[in-house]
C-alpha cells in the first residue's frame, strides 16, 4: 500500500510538473517581432561620437579586462581584434590574475598583462576600458579596478552582460544603459539605472553599454569613428564585412520565445548526440572570426568548439594575441570539422557558421544561436 501511494504521488507530481511546463511554454511568445529597426537621427549619432572622443591621449590607450575564469569569448576578443586592426590606438588585453584567460564558451588566451602590471606601467590609467561579460559579475578585483580607472578619467564600456559588471561598480547609478536581452530584467533590478530599449549602444556621461554579444562589433567601429573619423571606420567595417554600425536596434526582435525554449530543451535532452567541432589553430588566424565561429558552435547545445594544432604551443593571432590550442592533433574527423569559416571576414564568418549549423542541426538551432548572440538574421 505504501509503495502504491508513493508511486501514485510521484506520477501525480510528474503530471503536475508537465502540465505547468506546458502552460509556461504556451504562454511564451510564438515568435520574436519582425521588421527593421528605424534609423538613428543624425544629431543622436553625433552626440554619441562626441561622448566617445578620447578623454586624454591623442593616440588612446584601450584596455580590455576580464577575469581568468570564464570571460565571454566574443566580448573579449572582438573589440581587441577590430580596434587593433584599425591601428588608431594602443590596445591591450588584461586579466585580474596571472595566467591565461579561459574564455566562455570556448578558447583560451594569454592576456598581455595583469591589471596590477598595467597600473604599474600606466599610473594615469587607460582612455577606455572595455568590460566583457564574466562568469562572476561581482568579482571584487575587477570591480575595484574598473572604479579606479573611471576615477582616472577612462571611459568605461560594458559589452553585453558586461553591463552587469559595470552596474555592480555603481558607475551606472543615475545613468541610462542597455544590456543583452536576456539580462534586461536583472539590469532593471538596479532601480537607479534607466534601461533604454531599441539602441545597440547607449552612452551616458563617460559610461557606455551595449546589447548582446555581436554588438561589440558596431561598438568597436563607433569607437574607431570617434577616435579617428568615419572614413577610417568605414575602411575597417569593409574589412570585417559590415555595412552599417550605428546604434539602430529592435529590442523586441530578441526575446525568450516558445521556439527558443523548445530548442534549448530538445537539444539539451539529446545528450547522446554531442559533437566536438574542431577548428585548426594557425599562426595569424583572425581572432575575431575565430571568436565568432567558436562562440556560435558552442551555443548550439549540441556541440562545442575546440581548437587543435600539431603542437601545444600558443599561436599568435592576426594582431599578436597568443591563443592556446585545446588539443594537440594534426587533423580532426571530417564529420566534426566545420567549413573553414575562420578564413572569411568576421561578419561573413558568422553568417557561414550559422548556415552550417542550420545544415547540420536545423533552422531552429541556427535561430537559437543567433538569438543568443543577438544577431539579426
Amino acid at each position: 500500500m505504501t509503495w502504491r501511494i508513493l508511486t501514485l504521488s510521484g506520477l501525480g507530481c510528474v503530471a503536475l510538473f508537465l502540465a505547468a511546463g506546458g502552460i509556461w511554454l504556451y504562454l511564451l511568445p510564438p515568435a520574436p517581432a519582425r521588421g527593421s529597426a528605424p534609423a538613428i537621427a543624425r544629431d543622436e549619432s553625433e552626440a554619441t561620437l562626441a561622448a566617445l572622443k578620447p578623454p586624454k591621449r591623442q593616440r588612446p590607450l584601450i584596455a580590455i579586462v576580464g577575469i581568468n575564469n570564464m570571460s565571454e569569448t566574443t566580448d573579449y576578443l572582438m573589440p581587441y581584434g577590430i580596434l587593433a586592426r584599425a591601428d588608431i590606438a594602443d590596445v591591450v588585453t588584461l586579466a585580474t590574475q596571472p595566467g591565461p584567460v579561459t574564455l566562455f564558451p570556448a578558447l583560451k588566451v594569454e592576456p598581455h598583462a595583469t591589471t596590477a602590471a598595467f597600473d604599474a606601467e600606466h599610473p594615469d590609467g587607460a582612455d577606455y576600458v572595455i568590460v566583457p561579460a564574466m562568469s562572476r559579475d561581482d568579482d571584487p578585483v575587477a570591480l575595484q579596478w574598473i572604479r579606479t580607472q573611471a576615477a582616472r578619467g577612462a571611459i568605461i564600456v560594458g559589452v553585453c552582460v558586461g553591463a552587469m559588471v559595470v552596474a555592480n561598480t555603481g558607475l551606472l547609478d543615475g545613468r541610462q544603459a542597455t544590456t543583452h536581452w536576456y539580462s534586461v530584467r536583472d539590469l532593471r533590478k538596479h532601480s537607479d539605472i534607466r534601461y533604454v530599449a531599441d539602441r545597440r549602444l547607449v552612452v551616458d556621461r563617460g559610461v557606455a553599454t551595449t546589447t548582446g554579444i555581436t554588438a561589440s562589433m558596431p561598438m568597436a567601429l563607433t569607437l574607431i569613428e570617434a577616435i579617428a573619423d568615419r572614413n577610417k571606420a568605414a575602411a575597417v567595417a569593409r574589412d570585417v564585412g559590415l555595412v552599417e554600425w550605428d546604434a539602430r536596434h529592435r529590442s523586441d526582435a530578441f526575446q525568450f520565445t516558445r521556439p527558443f525554449a523548445l530548442t534549448a530543451i530538445g537539444n539539451t535532452l539529446a545528450f547522446w548526440r554531442r559533437d566536438e567541432v574542431g577548428i585548426e589553430l594557425t599562426s595569424g588566424i583572425d581572432e575575431v572570426s575565430l571568436a565568432l565561429v567558436a562562440d556560435a558552435w558552442s551555443r548550439t547545445y549540441r556541440s562545442r568548439a575546440l581548437t587543435f594544432a600539431a603542437t601545444a604551443d600558443a599561436r599568435p593571432s592576426r594582431n599578436g594575441l597568443l591563443i592556446m590550442p585545446d588539443k594537440v592533433a594534426v587533423d580532426w574527423p571530417a564529420r566534426e570539422k566545420p567549413p573553414p569559416a575562420v578564413e572569411l571576414p568576421p561578419a561573413k564568418a558568422l553568417d557561414a557558421t550559422l548556415q552550417a549549423i542550420e545544415a547540420r542541426y536545423g533552422q531552429h538551432t541556427a535561430d537559437f544561436v543567433a538569438m543568443q548572440l543577438e544577431y539579426p538574421r
